[in-house]
């Protein structure tokens, strides 16, 4: 099992920013895929940004450029960077940590990006 939680979360202004951090525990292997995806009111939830075990990283076009995914391995910690906000970013952002057949969800995190 892995347990993630997320933290970072809260209100911002457009144009502003905010780090989102993903702690992982339990039984952490390699390799493994961690990411963040989102999912605003009424809407599926989408992909953000991932990063592989090996550092990897992809992003959805909605976020390249403005948002970073980094991973701290001595911490079993995963950042989201986001920057230039706006607000369509608008949404709950979820930890996701993937590993062989392994899926593991944290509970979410709250952005909200208001003028």
């Amino acid at each position: 099992q892995v347990q993630l939680v997320e933290s970072g979360g809260g209100l911002v202004q457009p144009g502003g920013s905010l780090r989102l951090s993903c702690a992982a525990s339990g039984n952490i292997f390699s390799p493994n895929v961690m990411g963040w995806h989102r999912q605003a009111p009424g809407k599926q939830r989408e992909f953000v940004a991932a990063m592989s075990s090996g550092g990897t990283t992809v992003y959805a076009d909605s976020v390249k450029g403005r948002f970073t995914i980094s991973g701290d391995n001595a911490k079993n910690t995963a950042y989201l960077q986001m920057n230039s906000l706006k607000p369509e970013d608008t949404a709950v952002y979820y930890c996701n940590f993937r590993g062989g057949s392994s899926d593991y969800w944290g509970q979410g995190t709250q952005v909200t990006v208001f003028s």
